[in-house]
C-alpha cells in the first residue's frame, strides 16, 4: 500500500509537469539540510534557471519572427484616432511602411520588444506552472479555473514588472526617427519629459491584457492536450503541440484583442497628437466606441491573430523542445 501511494502521487506530479519542480535534480548534489541535519526536499538552482530560461527563450524566439507584424498592427491601431471611416488594412499599411521607410521599419522596437519577450515571457509562462502546482498543493486539484486563475496571475504580475519596455517598444514602433536612437536614449527622453511614472502608462490594460492572454494562452493549452490525449491517439509530440497551440492562439487572440488595442492608445498618448486625454482603460475604450465605434477595438485585429497564432504556435513548439532538451516534463 505504502509503494502504491507514492507511485500514485508521482504520477500526479508528472501529470502536471511539475515532479522536477517538487525534487531536486539529479545534478543538484544531496538535499538541503535543516537545522537537525535532516534532509529536506529543495528545488535546485539549475532547475530554476532552465525552468525560466526555456520559457523566456522561446518567447524570445517567436517575438523575433512575428515581429514585422507587431509593428503593422500598431500602426493599425493608432489609425483614424478620434474619427469613424473606412480603415486601411494589413497590406496597404505593409506596403506604405517599405515604400515610405524602408524594410528595416518593419522591426522598428526590436531591441526592447526581445528584452520584453526574454524578460516578460519568461516570467508571465514560467509562473504558470508553479501557481499551478501550489493550487493543486493547497487546493488538492488543478480544473479549469484553477488554470484561468494561474495563467491570469502570471501575466499581471509578469506585464507589471516589464511595462517600461513595453512603453518604448511603441513609441518606437510609431516613428521611424526615434528607431534611429539609442533605446536608452529615448527611456531617458520619456523619463526627462514626462516623468519616470510615464514607463508605466497603461500598465492597468497591459496587466488586465496579461492576464487575459496568458490564462487563455496557457489554460487552453493545458485543457487541449489533456483532451486531445484523452479523445485521440496523439501522444505527447510536434502533432500535439501544434494543434494545441493553434487553438489556443485563437482563444487568445479573440479575448485580448480589445485589451492590446485600449494599452496601445494610452502608451501612446503623448507621443500622438490627436489622442485626447484618456484618464484611464475604461475611459480610453469607452471613448474609442462613442467617437470611432465599437468596430475600432478590433482594429488591427486580423493583424493581432495573424501575429498572435504564430507566435503562441512557434512559442509552445520551442518550449517544449527545450523541456525535453533540458531533461523537463511536458507542460
Amino acid at each position: 500500500m505504502e509503494r502504491s501511494a507514492v507511485t500514485n502521487s508521482e504520477r500526479r506530479e508528472e501529470r502536471y509537469g511539475m515532479a522536477n519542480l517538487s525534487q531536486p535534480a539529479p545534478t543538484s548534489g544531496p538535499p538541503c539540510k535543516d537545522d537537525n541535519g535532516k534532509g529536506s526536499h529543495s528545488v535546485s538552482l539549475r532547475h530554476i534557471f532552465n525552468h525560466f530560461s526555456t520559457s523566456g527563450i522561446s518567447v524570445t524566439a517567436a517575438t523575433g519572427v512575428t515581429h514585422p507584424l507587431d509593428v503593422i498592427k500598431v500602426r493599425l491601431q493608432m489609425q483614424l484616432v478620434g474619427q469613424k471611416g473606412p480603415l486601411t488594412g494589413m497590406g496597404k499599411i505593409f506596403a506604405q511602411i517599405v515604400k515610405i521607410e524602408g524594410p528595416q521599419a518593419l522591426y522598428l522596437g526590436l531591441t526592447p520588444a526581445l528584452t520584453r519577450s526574454l524578460l516578460y515571457g519568461g516570467l508571465r509562462v514560467g509562473l504558470y506552472e508553479p501557481c499551478k502546482y501550489f493550487c493543486n498543493l493547497t487546493l488538492g486539484s488543478t480544473n479549469i479555473l484553477v488554470k484561468i486563475a494561474s495563467g491570469a496571475f502570471s501575466g499581471a504580475i509578469a506585464s507589471a514588472l516589464t511595462n517600461p519596455t513595453e512603453v518604448l517598444k511603441v513609441r518606437l514602433q510609431m516613428n521611424s526617427n526615434l528607431g534611429k536612437t539609442k533605446v536608452l536614449r529615448e527611456m531617458q527622453k520619456i523619463m526627462s519629459d514626462e516623468g519616470i511614472i510615464a514607463l508605466w502608462k497603461g500598465v492597468g490594460p497591459a496587466m488586465a491584457r496579461a492576464a487575459a492572454l496568458t490564462a487563455s494562452q496557457l489554460a487552453t493549452y493545458d485543457e487541449s492536450k489533456q483532451a486531445l490525449m484523452h479523445w485521440t491517439s496523439l501522444k505527447e509530440g510536434f502533432n500535439l503541440h501544434l494543434i494545441s497551440s493553434a487553438i489556443a492562439g485563437t482563444m487568445g487572440t479573440l479575448v485580448t484583442a480589445p485589451m492590446d488595442m485600449v494599452k496601445t492608445r494610452l502608451m501612446m498618448q503623448r507621443e500622438s497628437k490627436k489622442l485626447g486625454n484618456y484618464r484611464n482603460g475604461f475611459h480610453c475604450a469607452y471613448q474609442v466606441v462613442v467617437t470611432e465605434g465599437p468596430r475600432a477595438l478590433y482594429k488591427g485585429g486580423f493583424t493581432t491573430f495573424a501575429r498572435l497564432g504564430p507566435q503562441t504556435t512557434i512559442t509552445f513548439l520551442v518550449y517544449e523542445k527545450l523541456r525535453e532538451l533540458a531533461g523537463m516534463k511536458a507542460i
